[in-house]
């Protein structure tokens, strides 16, 4: 089933699944088969603001007062925040558009990876305030172990979607040779990956992100770094949205209110969702 970018077959959206059926063609919003995702749409719209707009000129004196622990851990988190939003603002995207059927859920994907590139400008503007060369900060990310480790257990569950993906498009279902490896291709194991996909996405929204802004709320009641505390409050505004969406997602599927057979693969999936967690 190849993917087309405008599919010319006329048909009715409102009778279409959120994924895996006809691609989206006409990008209409006087209907919706579910209007939650319009809702999101419109309050991620309104909360649309830039880092820019948040003065953060007193966060240089602070940090410069930081003893060297504490900067230590005020940096690293700020690579693991800058990791986590660099995934989030291409990978929905690229994941998730080519198997979504319906223009409201295709908009709310969109609109949602990009409050995250938003969230990433943010980060730079923090650093870019606080050390004299950025570089060694956004270097260090790609090198240092621990944020590595941490990038594995979120990416993989996208790399291992889009690759079974474009398989699927290119090839269609069936065994294949590729690059020298048997590559079994089929529908049922491609709604598993994309089931805990999002439920690896929905930990990510729910848990790792809130982990991290509990680090930088921590300088702020000690009444430091509250420029920082400022951003990362606007982000966690926009956080607990997308954390909405993830979970709307998830229960239409769990319940098989939008594709009965997502019902079955949440239940084989019941374990590793709890793994996740």
């Amino acid at each position: 089933m190849a993917y087309t970018t405008f599919s010319q077959v006329k048909n009715d959206q409102l009778l279409e699944p959120m994924f895996f059926g006809q691609s989206v063609n006409v990008a209409r919003f006087d209907q919706q088969k579910y209007d939650i995702f319009e809702k999101l749409i419109e309050k991620q719209l309104s909360f649309f603001w830039r880092p820019e707009e948040v003065d953060v000129s007193r966060d240089r004196i602070d940090y410069q007062a930081l003893p060297e622990h504490e900067k230590h851990i005020f940096i690293s988190n700020l690579k693991y925040q800058t990791l986590l939003d660099s995934i989030q603002g291409r990978s929905p995207n690229v994941a998730l558009l080519p198997l979504i059927s319906i223009p409201e859920l295709e908009t709310w994907v969109e609109t949602w990876a990009f409050s995250e590139t938003i969230h990433s400008r943010s980060y730079t503007h923090i650093i870019r305030n606080i050390v004299n060369d950025p570089s060694l900060v956004f270097d260090d990310i790609v090198t240092n172990e621990e944020i590595l480790k941490r990038a594995k257990d979120i990416s993989g569950y996208y790399d291992g979607l889009i690759e079974l993906t474009s398989y699927y498009h290119l090839l269609g279902e069936s065994t294949h040779q590729v690059n020298g490896k048997t590559v079994v291709v089929n529908l049922h194991e491609l709604k598993k990956k994309l089931y805990l996909c999002l439920m690896s996405v929905n930990a990510l929204e729910a848990i790792r992100f809130y982990v991290s802004f509990a680090c930088s709320f921590a300088f702020a009641e000690r009444e430091l770094m509250e420029g920082n505390a400022k951003i990362i409050r606007l982000i966690a505004r926009d956080e607990a949205l997308h954390l909405t969406g993830t979970q709307h997602m998830l229960n239409l599927m769990r319940f098989g209110e939008d594709d009965p057979e997502m019902a079955e693969i949440a239940r084989e999936c019941q374990q590793e969702s709890y793994y996740l967690f």
